[in-house]
């Protein structure tokens, strides 16, 4: 080869009958290496995506805090220009050259390595640690495209429970995992695995249901500092609602299957977890004493839950043709009717929540009952 070039140690391996490298590249040479791709160019001339900068921190900002342990997948990118292989001993180990004046372009990957461009600009120390590139020769503009449509077509993202579940380096989860574990109810009947049960799921609620509805509880977010007494809340709070509502209990005694509660009832959905969960805030930001919290928790076994009870929850949390509903906004509206229900004042601002979403025909029902 002749001229400037980049060596990486590397092994040769063939797919689909194509030669193709992997090499170890230094940390601190992938902005040089690799181009950005020209977000100026319609997308049907570009090989990638357009790069969203908003990512970019989120994992700049992972590197940084995790340095010891932080992980990576490979990079792939397909070389326009000059490139050889001269293998030792002619193994499949051997040195891989790149012309400098070759074009490289990262087909999978190019968030990544933006942040860790970033993250050099924190801890230049991060320069000598190596990341895994897969080099494959270009053939042109088609067939680049393709690779990157065969690269993403098949990746699943990570359900948010299975992230709760395997992140040990997140309080929060770590903490929820905790109330599930620590509470028999909600470790008998909580998939851990999954965002959405099926039909037939022998369980009630997901680990991401009760995720989200701490969250509610203490106003916080994943990252955010908790408190002993965050923690004391929001523990005796699930246990409260795991002993208030009879239709649980049943499904807890084999007397009723939890197909046939999501089926006929609607507490153990996502949209009513997380007005609980409302609710369980505005107690908790009363300071209520324990005693008072599950007098007012045990009023919830009151209410009719039924999936048919369209006078209480259409609109709230069900439609009209009895599906759950799942947009941002109601769970709050779903959160303002219980306490109606309940028999605590609602306010100005929940009036007027219910009126612009629902008309005037639900405020004129009372601040109370």
């Amino acid at each position: 080869m002749n001229g400037y070039h980049f060596a990486f140690p590397a092994i040769r391996g063939v797919q689909a009958t194509r030669e193709y490298y992997v090499a170890m590249c230094p940390l601190g040479i992938l902005p040089r290496v690799f181009q950005i791709p020209d977000e100026e160019l319609l997308p049907e001339f570009r090989a990638q995506r357009v790069l969203n900068k908003n990512r970019i921190p989120i994992i700049s900002r992972y590197i940084l805090q995790n340095p010891e342990d932080y992980v990576f997948s490979s990079l792939a990118a397909s070389v326009d220009g000059d490139m050889s292989f001269l293998s030792s001993s002619d193994s499949s180990l051997g040195t891989l050259s790149i012309s400098m004046n070759a074009r490289i372009l990262i087909n999978d990957g190019q968030h990544r390595r933006a942040a860790i461009e970033e993250a050099l600009k924190q801890n230049p120390e991060l320069a000598t640690e190596t990341i895994s590139v897969v080099f494959f020769y270009d053939r042109g503009l088609n067939r680049c495209q393709q690779m990157f449509a065969d690269l993403n077509k098949h990746s699943i993202n990570t359900s948010k429970s299975l992230g709760i579940l395997y992140d040990n380096r997140d309080p929060f989860s770590n903490f929820v995992r905790d109330i599930v574990e620590e509470i028999s109810f909600l470790r008998d009947f909580t998939n851990k695995e999954i965002d959405n049960l099926s039909g037939p799921a022998p369980q009630l609620f997901t680990l991401t249901n009760i995720f989200n509805s701490v969250e509610r509880i203490l106003g916080k977010k994943r990252g955010e500092p908790i408190s002993s007494e965050d923690v004391s809340f929001a523990r005796f709070y699930w246990q409260s609602l795991c002993q208030t509502f009879a239709e649980w209990k049943e499904v807890q005694q084999k007397k009723m299957r939890a197909p046939e509660l999501r089926k006929n009832y609607i507490h153990a959905h996502g949209v009513v977890l997380d007005a609980l969960g409302l609710l369980g805030h505005e107690l908790y930001q009363q300071q209520l004493d324990p005693k008072n919290v599950k007098k007012i928790v045990s009023k919830l076994n009151k209410i009719n839950w039924k999936r048919t009870n369209m006078n209480d929850w259409l609109d709230r949390a069900i439609r009209a043709d009895g599906n759950i509903l799942k947009q941002k906004i109601h769970p709050s509206l779903t959160y303002i009717h219980i306490k109606r229900l309940i028999g605590m004042n609602i306010t100005a601002t929940e009036l007027s929540i219910e009126e612009k979403y629902l008309g005037k025909r639900e405020s004129k029902e009372g601040t109370t009952i």
